[in-house]
């Protein structure tokens, strides 16, 4: 059974992350550079949150506030799920469903490791079934 830790053996437990004073533009900015969905939020060495471009969507442009004076941790999803490396991906694709996620902080003796999206599961999961 495939575990949350193949995924991160596979892809490499980089982390993007941003702090929660950051402005919003500056995680757009991110995003758009690492070409990715979501930033985790770090404050004083801690996961605090997950930053996403749903998050932009619905708490920024639907609000009408600006990007450039909106702070990070105004409009972050706080206290956001994460899961461990030995949680399956049946039991990550469970609570992505059930929760309306897409990404996971994998955390691992309260430190964290890596993240994981909806796509790294499905990548992985071809690679897989292929092998």
């Amino acid at each position: 059974m495939s575990i949350v830790r193949n995924i991160l053996q596979k892809k490499g437990n980089a982390v993007h992350s941003i702090s929660a004073g950051s402005s919003v533009y500056d995680a757009l900015e991110e995003l758009e550079e690492k070409n990715i969905g979501s930033l985790v939020v770090i404050e004083n060495g801690k996961l605090a949150g997950l930053f996403t471009e749903r998050d932009y969507a619905r708490k920024v442009v639907l609000k009408g506030r600006s990007s450039k004076e909106t702070l990070v941790r105004d409009i972050m999803s706080s206290n956001p799920l994460f899961v461990h490396p030995d949680n399956t991906l049946d039991e990550c694709m469970q609570l992505m469903t059930d929760k309306f996620t897409r990404h996971l902080p994998v955390l691992e003796n309260d430190e964290l490791i890596g993240v994981i999206s909806i796509g790294d599961i499905v990548k992985y999961t071809i690679y897989d079934k292929d092998l």
